[in-house]
């Protein structure tokens, strides 16, 4: 009686660490797969500064919330980068119809030797 108690104990303990690796697996890809998504709409820009400006307070953005390990702060996280993404995602419509000419730093145009 009592090994069945401690096998049933023991297969609860193994479950439960197997759910959290899932959980912490599941969390992690998800946000991987926001940060990609965050970098590669905001390479959408059409103006130099904003995308630049875009992709380093991704960065930055990322890299202070690095040692996060509480589950729901994550969560709350992600749902805040997603609807970072979805305004990163209406401003690249909204840039590209009032786009304006290129900065000197972004023309492909060889230096001019003297």
């Amino acid at each position: 009686m009592i090994c069945q108690i401690l096998f049933g104990v023991y297969l609860l303990n193994i479950f439960m660490r197997t759910n959290l690796c899932l959980t912490v697996m599941s969390s992690r890809t998800k946000v991987l797969n926001l940060y990609r998504s965050l970098l590669r709409e905001s390479e959408k820009f059409s103006s130099y500064n904003f995308r630049n400006y875009a992709k380093r307070r991704i960065r930055d953005g990322f890299k202070s919330k690095k040692d996060l390990a509480d589950a729901l702060a994550i969560q709350s996280e992600l749902e805040f980068g997603n609807k970072n993404l979805d305004i990163i995602h209406r401003q690249v419509i909204v840039g590209h119809l009032y786009a304006s000419e290129k900065l000197v730093i972004e023309k492909n145009e060889p230096a001019v030797s003297i």
